[in-house]
């Protein structure tokens, strides 16, 4: 008897698949009205989002397949959905311009040095929309991050002057379901000014800084920038008012949407073993369901987010927020079309820097994503720079 092929070799052994197509199509849709998260954060949530579901009449599943979906663990979920996974990413700038007044007269806190165990001390911060150009006005979003619940607040405002922010901010305040006691932003002059400092000294509510150029002392807050802001509204160009109104329309939709179905995980500890960095997170947990477990909050106050939340359906939220951005798509395209069209009425100005360019760069077929970076001239900004830099050797050799 003749035995062929390699004998270290073990026979694979075969299991019975435990989560089919049903589960695998379940899970696929609950996913994606959970916004894509991953599994550590959809696993702990996932019998709860379920039963939502279930009520609204958003989702039938069979009793097997529900069963299956109650015990799936996270590493189960990231696998099944590897493959729906592979789609999405993008970078953003800075705008903050130092302020260099009351600088003295507002100390210096690190993220280290928070109170994260009592609600109410939160941090601040602009997200700019200006879509890789920085020339003129444009709109800004109000970021407010809670340091121990992640209460996620954000609201627009037409540029960022201190009026505007500051009443951006009064509006915030009245919304969240806590006192907030303290307010930790950058150095920007948006933020150190006499208004803020004289609204938070008549609030008594503890005003703090961040250390100049150091974002990790902000990072509660500049994570939400990316999770909460340019998830839902990309990086285009937003400087009209219909704009303005279209983004604070989205957001009372996303400010449902991520506080009450938003599970997050906070670091419990962190200790290095050589060169290794080990992390231990909590239980992922929605900034609802923290704020229900906070004794700093009153009874009548968890007993309205209660109610309101009975009332919510996660799957109609998200529906709400695609047809707004979709809106948002629609107006901010049209809106660069005619700043493209412009600088091309202009001809001379756009000729002497773009040289032998113009005809390719300002083509109508060139795309940088509806929500992506691009500037007035049609071009990413990594492209501008090239041709800036040509332009200038060009000029030097004639």
């Amino acid at each position: 008897m003749i035995v062929e092929g390699d004998v270290r070799k073990r026979a694979k052994r075969k299991r019975k698949k435990l989560y089919d197509t049903e589960v695998k199509k379940a899970l696929t849709k609950i996913w994606a009205i959970m916004d894509c998260i991953c599994g550590k954060r959809l696993a702990p949530i996932l019998k709860e989002i379920l039963h939502i579901l279930e009520r609204h009449k958003e989702i039938k599943v069979d009793r097997g397949t529900r069963k299956k979906l109650c015990q799936i663990s996270a590493a189960t979920i990231d696998r099944l959905l590897a493959e729906a996974r592979k789609k999405y990413t993008l970078k953003g700038r800075s705008h903050t311009k130092p302020g260099t007044l009351l600088k003295s007269q507002i100390p210096i806190r690190t993220f280290s040095e928070w109170d994260d165990k009592r609600a109410g001390f939160v941090e601040i911060d602009l997200v700019a929309h200006d879509g890789g150009d920085a020339q003129g006005d444009f709109a800004q979003t109000l970021d407010v991050t809670d340091v121990c619940t992640g209460w996620t607040e954000t609201q627009a405002v037409k540029n960022k002057a201190q009026v505007w922010v500051l009443e951006a901010l009064q509006d915030i305040r009245n919304r969240v379901p806590f006192d907030i006691l303290g307010i930790d932003s950058d150095n920007g002059a948006e933020f150190i000014n006499h208004q803020l400092f004289r609204f938070c000294t008549t609030e008594q509510i503890t005003f703090t800084r961040a250390r100049s150029y150091r974002k990790n002392d902000n990072c509660f807050v500049e994570q939400k920038n990316y999770s909460v802001v340019r998830r839902s509204v990309g990086y285009g160009r937003y400087d009209t008012e219909a704009e303005v109104t279209l983004l604070n329309e989205l957001y009372g939709y996303l400010r449902l949407y991520t506080n009450f179905f938003q599970p997050v995980m906070k670091l419990i500890s962190k200790t290095r073993h050589g060169s290794k960095v080990m992390k231990k997170y909590d239980t992922s947990r929605t900034p609802f369901q923290r704020v229900l477990e906070s004794p700093h909050i009153s009874e009548e106050r968890k007993a309205r987010l209660k109610k309101q939340y009975t009332s919510l359906n996660p799957a109609a939220l998200k529906r709400a927020i695609t047809k707004l951005q979709d809106k948002l798509l629609k107006i901010a395209s049209s809106m660069k079309h005619i700043r493209i069209q412009k600088n091309l009425s202009a001809g001379s100005d756009n000729n002497t820097l773009l040289g032998g360019y113009s005809a390719k760069g300002l083509s109508e077929k060139t795309d940088y994503r509806a929500f992506g970076e691009a500037n007035s001239f049609g071009f990413s900004p990594k492209i501008l720079i090239v041709l800036k830099k040509d332009h200038k050797r060009r000029k030097r050799a004639e």
